[in-house]
């Protein structure tokens, strides 16, 4: 018995969620296929609630349809932990959930997290708050799925939340474009006034500011530190467990370098890598690459 089930209108709700994930084109199923059948499905289903609340943020809607759709997600999430989903996104997690024992505090967060993103909340927010947005939209997503690997160490939770700041901070890096076409700007503020960038100035000022580059270097270099906190717990984890995260890491590891290189000059298009490039950074990383060790 594996706990999925199908819709009453004969949706298999896995299939619905695999054609999520395809639909995606993300990085994400790369990590993910190397899994077993159970597993994968567990974290299809984590990536499809993720999407499914993403989507409602990023939407055209106002604020208080968003708040209003995101609260059904909350009550979606209470049915789901009741026995009784509605949605095919949650009668696919119901199975992950027995299986795996998945946190519902974690499921809410990440909803907590995608609220932050409403208003001006997030408008050039102080580096602690931008730290809150990414434990509760990334490294909420690094604890369900530790779950779903069998990674129990104390320490793999210290990888989760490292790695989970370090990818999203990378994303933040990669779109600033992108979301400045949304008048978002993700960048912190106090970074930005000391580098002598007033965030009250508007999004194309900042973007037109001589000294983005390095704010963003700054930022890339606090991203570079998490990533090095994450191999430090790594030293404690199985690392065998945790290989669909680290296939992720060296993706993101890739797009950091790359963005390095091309540095940051306003609202640059969002950079992207070759299938190719993304593959071997990931197998770089995930199969080839000895964990970190300290210099002697």
């Amino acid at each position: 018995m594996t706990g999925y089930v199908q819709d009453a209108d004969g949706l298999d709700p896995f299939a619905y969620i695999a054609d999520v994930v395809k639909r995606s084109g993300s990085s994400f199923s790369l990590g993910m296929r190397i899994l077993p059948t159970e597993q994968r499905r567990a974290m299809y289903s984590i990536y499809a609630f993720c999407r499914e609340v993403d989507d409602i943020a990023d939407g055209d809607e106002t604020d208080a349809v968003k708040r209003a759709d995101l609260h059904e997600w909350r009550i979606e999430v209470e049915r789901l932990y009741a026995g009784h989903p509605t949605r095919p996104t949650s009668r696919a997690l119901i199975g992950a959930v027995r299986r795996f024992g998945l946190p519902r505090d974690e499921f809410l967060t990440i909803i907590d997290g995608m609220e932050m993103d409403l208003g001006d909340g997030l408008y050039a927010p102080d580096t602690a708050t931008l730290a809150l947005y990414c434990r509760r939209v990334a490294g909420a997503v690094g604890m369900l799925s530790l779950r779903a690997f069998g990674a129990d160490e104390p320490e793999a939770r210290d990888f989760a939340r490292a790695l989970g700041e370090a990818l999203q901070l990378t994303n933040i890096l990669r779109d600033i474009g992108e979301d400045a076409e949304r008048g978002r700007l993700y960048l912190p503020g106090d970074l930005l006034r000391r580098h002598g960038i007033d965030p009250a100035a508007g999004i194309p000022a900042v973007l037109a500011h001589p000294a983005l580059d390095a704010a963003c270097r700054a930022l890339a270099a606090t991203a570079r530190a998490r990533f090095r906190e994450a191999d430090h717990a790594l030293l404690h984890c199985r690392r065998a467990r945790l290989r669909p995260a680290l296939l992720m890491m060296g993706i993101y590891e890739a797009i950091l370098d790359a963005l390095e290189r091309r540095g940051w000059h306003g609202a640059d298009a969002t950079l992207t890598l070759s299938k190719p490039r993304k593959l071997w950074a990931a197998l770089a990383r995930g199969l080839l690459r000895p964990a970190w060790r300290p210099s002697r």
